[in-house]
């Protein structure tokens, strides 16, 4: 009797991509979720003998259905599959009964190796039914891009969790092409009241360019410069080494995951403080010549129990998305 496997991801490149990773001659019916929620239904149903868990979801994400799982004493098999890498991640949900832990993105290689071990998996069977995934493809398109910058958010969270010794919590990435003027409704939503400290940083590679920006929300300078165990004067000098050592991370990783992902190299340009201690509007209307028409990448990091926040924002220019869609249909 075949083996009920659902993959749940609230990214259609993902669950296809995972789909297609798993072995051709394993006896299973694969069903897919696009959420925790709609994942926790399908169980329900008989439809998660084995379950391929996201984490960052939206609805219901990866832990509410582990937690669920363990309060309705449900004994589905999960195997997480996530781009969240930190050791505080793993840890959790190996404590809630997780089987495995899998890091974003993963090859086909990976996931024989592991449902062998498991023996879930032997060699031989009938091959696998997949549902057919109709998609639409500018939703497809811009599924990728939030997927790959679900990956490269989660490989600079893990650096900063590693960093501070803290765990990051991760939302869905924000994708969006948007005018400068939607930029600017873009960047108050993120800012909310407070006022902000800004480090803005250019990459380009094969045809690809943009700048990363990270605004660092000033109330969090305090918690920051403790998880940190800054020892001196909490002046305008420390708070920019602060501000600098927290964009340094965010962004390398951010780039380095993305770049790998896309088989791109980008070269990096030296960081520059936009302000310090400025409301939002004042950061963007001087350096809106910057930015028109662009592919908009938004990210929210926080610190757990700490006042710890800050924005990070990809702006690619409009000439890069020709560049890159024709990666992205490469990876479809």
């Amino acid at each position: 009797m075949p083996l009920n496997v659902l993959i749940c991801d609230d990214s259609a490149f993902a669950r296809k991509q995972l789909a297609r990773a798993l072995p051709t001659d394993w006896n299973v019916n694969v069903h897919f979720a696009g959420d925790g929620q709609e994942g926790l239904e399908q169980i329900l149903s008989g439809h998660g003998d084995l379950v391929f868990l996201d984490l960052t979801m939206p609805v219901m994400d990866g832990y509410q259905v582990l937690q669920a799982l363990l309060h309705e004493s449900l004994k589905t098999k999960v195997i997480v599959v996530s781009g969240d890498i930190q050791p505080a991640a793993h840890a959790q949900v190996t404590a809630m009964g997780a089987l495995a832990f899998i890091k974003k993105p993963c090859s086909s290689e990976e996931i024989v190796a592991l449902l062998t071990e498991l023996n879930l998996y032997q060699p031989g069977g009938e091959p696998s039914e997949v549902a057919e995934q109709t998609l639409n493809l500018s939703v497809e398109v811009r599924d990728v891009y939030q997927e790959i910058a679900n990956v490269a958010m989660g490989q600079a969270a893990d650096l900063l969790a590693r960093m501070l010794g803290q765990f990051v919590i991760l939302p869905i990435p924000n994708v969006n092409v948007l005018e400068v003027g939607e930029l600017h409704m873009a960047l108050n939503s993120a800012s909310g009241e407070s006022t902000l400290s800004a480090v803005c940083q250019g990459f380009i590679g094969a045809g690809i360019a943009g700048e990363a920006l990270v605004l660092f929300h000033d109330s969090s300078f305090a918690d920051l410069a403790k998880l940190m165990k800054y020892q001196g004067i909490m002046d305008r000098n420390a708070e920019l080494e602060l501000l600098m050592d927290m964009s340094n991370v965010l962004i390398g990783a951010f780039l380095r995951g993305f770049a790998m992902q896309l088989d791109v190299p980008f070269n990096q340009g030296h960081p520059v403080v936009l302000g310090q201690h400025r409301p939002v509007e004042d950061l963007i209307k001087a350096n809106q010549h910057r930015w028109r028409r662009t592919l908009a990448i938004e990210i929210n990091y926080k610190i757990r129990d700490h006042q710890v926040q800050c924005d990070l924002l990809l702006l690619f220019t409009e000439d890069s998305l020709q560049y890159m869609n024709h990666k992205i249909m490469h990876l479809l």
